[in-house]
């Protein structure tokens, strides 16, 4: 198989696919790995390890989208990208659909079949791609929202932990996944007064069980997620519908409600946002004041760690991008999870989520045939 990895061109975007440890097993499998040069930089990877790897180093975008077949990214195709992909690409990476229709319509247009990252499941339904940058995501999300806290940043002045004497923020989570589990751990660490709601009583229940009183689950209902979004300093938005659009949980006008100067940090902004007035930012301009509260809304946390981000990225995905390597687009014919990451398959849509979003018409996985479908080079 040849294997491309580009360098990500998303504004602020540090991380990169594949370490050199991971381009390493491939090549060792036979396999031509393909790095343009400087992917690896910002997250601390040279050149020259690449090289020492076995990986082949090209110099743009466009010869490494001529060169592979199977193209792994972190980040969606820019703008840029859409007409370097044609219909023997495949493609894997975290694509987030449903919240970008110029996207999905690229990607159907190019005749590609993308796998996205987020939408695969394991043998006990789990996201194990997502995973990972989750508890980035979810343990950086309290940090940043208690640096926004601080006045400097428009916030209302307080410290997360309190002192004796004085009491902590009070710290809302919405959703206990592995974003809410995580930042529960954080918040927790730096000695806030946290509330996690969740719509799974199992998932609380496990909560609960975990922290002993010290973090009070609750479940959503939207009455409760309102009563104490209006007495909470922090709140992060990290709920997750795979592979559709984020729930809108807090409206405008209660979000005009709450106290000036209190933080919301959307980690689900990826999937449009949880909060009404939720829209993307980026690590150069993280934060912006609506309604006088401080919107923390960058679309790819994890990068601001792109050397950590990377490695947990590749740790996950590698069995995963060998399997592809090895069988080609075959390798999703015997495994529900991994067919389930399956959202375009040659000018069709397989995500029934992303269908929704959009009201498109989409075709079942379960009915294509995925064998031999594309004409490999080694």
């Amino acid at each position: 198989m040849r294997i491309g990895i580009p360098k990500e061109i998303k504004p602020g975007e540090n991380r990169v696919a594949l370490t050199p440890a991971g381009a390493a097993e491939l090549h060792q499998r036979g396999h031509s790995v393909y790095v343009m040069r400087g992917a690896g930089q910002a997250a601390g990877f040279s050149d020259e390890r690449y090289q020492h790897a076995g990986a082949l180093l090209l110099d743009s975008l466009a010869d490494v989208y001529a060169s592979a077949d199977l193209i792994v990214k972190v980040k969606e195709p820019q703008p840029e990208e859409y007409a370097l992909l044609s219909a023997r690409h495949l493609l894997f990476t975290y694509l987030h659909l449903a919240a970008n229709r110029a996207l999905t319509d690229a990607l159907l247009a190019s005749g590609a079949s993308c796998i996205a990252y987020e939408t695969l499941t394991d043998a006990q339904g789990r996201l194990p791609l997502l995973a990972p940058m989750s508890e980035i995501a979810g343990r950086m999300a309290v940090q940043a929202g208690a640096h926004h806290l601080e006045m400097a940043q428009g916030g209302k002045g307080i410290l997360l932990g309190g002192i004796p004497g004085v009491a902590p923020a009070n710290v809302l989570i919405l959703g206990g996944g592995v974003v809410g589990a995580n930042a529960a751990a954080m918040a927790v660490g730096m000695g806030a007064q946290v509330r996690i709601l969740d719509k799974s009583i199992a998932r609380l229940r496990h909560l609960d069980e975990l922290w002993r009183g010290r973090v009070v689950c609750e479940y959503a209902v939207q009455e409760r997620i309102d009563t104490l979004a209006l007495q909470s300093d922090l709140i992060i938005g990290s709920v997750l519908n795979a592979g559709a659009g984020a729930p809108k949980l807090l409206s405008r006008a209660l979000i005009a409600q709450m106290e000036k100067g209190s933080v919301l940090v959307d980690v689900a902004i990826d999937q449009g946002g949880c909060f009404a007035t939720s829209r993307p930012t980026t690590h150069q301009y993280p934060a912006y004041i609506e309604e006088g509260v401080v919107h923390y809304c960058v679309a790819n946390i994890p990068s601001a760690v792109g050397r950590t981000a990377t490695l947990g990225l590749t740790n996950a995905t590698l069995a995963y991008v060998i399997r592809l390597a090895d069988a080609g687009i075959g390798a999703l014919q015997t495994d529900a999870g991994f067919r389930g990451g399956l959202n375009i398959y040659r000018g069709q849509l397989t995500h029934a989520g992303v269908a929704e979003t959009f009201g498109m018409p989409f075709s079942e996985t379960a009915s294509l045939s995925l064998e031999s479908e594309f004409p490999y080079r080694k």
